[in-house]
């Protein structure tokens, strides 16, 4: 890719567009957390600064539940207390929106808010100018063993889809008209090539992502993957299954050794046996490093040529490790 030069970024357009922007030259996004509670956004704006020399098409920003932290106390006690870890996902959308002049896509997640509290993001998103979306379920609480929603929440992805759908209708919550409606959203949604953890079979998940669809939804990103037979299968049978919007694939490279076993605990992904052969030869986090940025290379090509020319990454604790893929790829 050419450095130097000056370029602009395509503003005010709904993802779709975005990525269908020059479709034959390969395109990435990217997503970031929030700072931590009492952090700035410094480290925030490094990564960003280290990859939008790549020409991202849009940053997503994710959007965290409260959690129940334990403090220690002097007499040597914890005290359980519940709070959100990482606020302050609009605020900073809007940051990232300004400094950068790029499109931002914030989550808007099921987790741990009421749709009252949904409905109130979505005042504020629309007062910004912020208009695209991803919309999720989200995690379930690390305490519990099955999802549970706070009370008057959603306990699906497709209900929250609902509620936005009410919303660009012109229809509160309660009811209510909406008197001066503003610009819709746009939104897309998750999708899981080896299937949520939750699902029964992957023909059950690919059914929920039809449903997605058939509800409004314009793409939808994975979840993150190392085998890219496992993704083209998936796609191969969501296509047979009716889902023709854009299947956006999300990889994150491994960039430490514990990562070997704690990725695929954490995120419900198998790695191949190649990969997992070579980060055996890894004596420190380095060469763990080194082999994430080759394996992520070669999925990178490889997906281009099958026809996927646009790549989501999942920046977290591998911001370097895709500044080094995409000055190789992109």
């Amino acid at each position: 890719m050419a450095r130097g030069h000056a370029f602009q970024f395509c503003q005010h357009m709904p993802v779709t567009e975005l990525i269908n922007t020059n479709p034959a030259t390969p395109s990435l996004s990217f997503e970031v957390l929030p700072p931590l509670k009492g952090n700035g956004t410094e480290t925030l704006f490094r990564t960003i600064d280290m990859l939008k020399v790549f020409r991202p098409k849009h940053i997503n920003i994710t959007t965290h539940k409260q959690e129940y932290v334990y403090q220690p106390q002097p007499d040597g006690t914890f005290l359980r207390n519940r709070i959100r870890r990482r606020p302050g996902t609009i605020a900073v959308a809007s940051a990232i929106m300004q400094k950068y002049d790029i499109t931002v896509v914030p989550h808007l997640v099921c987790s741990g808010f009421s749709s009252e509290e949904i409905e109130y993001m979505l005042l504020d998103l629309q007062f910004l100018g912020i208009t695209d979306i991803l919309t999720m379920r989200g995690d379930k609480a690390r305490e519990e063993n099955t999802f549970r929603p706070v009370e008057g929440g959603w306990a699906h992805a497709t209900e929250l889809i609902e509620q936005v759908n009410r919303f660009n209708s012109g229809v509160f919550e309660d009811g209510s008209p909406i008197r001066n409606p503003g610009k819709r959203f746009s939104y897309g949604v998750a999708c899981y090539p080896e299937k949520h953890e939750e699902a029964p079979n992957i023909d059950f998940d690919i059914q929920v992502l039809k449903r997605k669809q058939d509800l409004g939804a314009e793409y939808a990103i994975t979840q993150l993957f190392y085998d890219n037979a496992t993704f083209f299968a998936f796609v191969e049978r969501a296509r047979a299954a009716g889902v023709t919007i854009p299947i956006i694939p999300a990889l994150k490279p491994l960039a430490k050794l514990s990562q070997f076993s704690v990725v695929p605990r954490t995120f419900h992904c198998d790695l191949p046996l190649a990969l997992s052969e070579a980060l055996l030869t890894c004596k420190t986090d380095d060469d763990a490093k080194r082999v994430g940025v080759e394996w992520g290379v070669e999925q990178c090509r490889d997906l281009i040529r099958n026809g996927f020319p646009h790549i989501h990454f999942f920046t977290v604790s591998a911001a370097d490790s895709i500044r080094q893929i995409c000055e190789t790829v992109f």
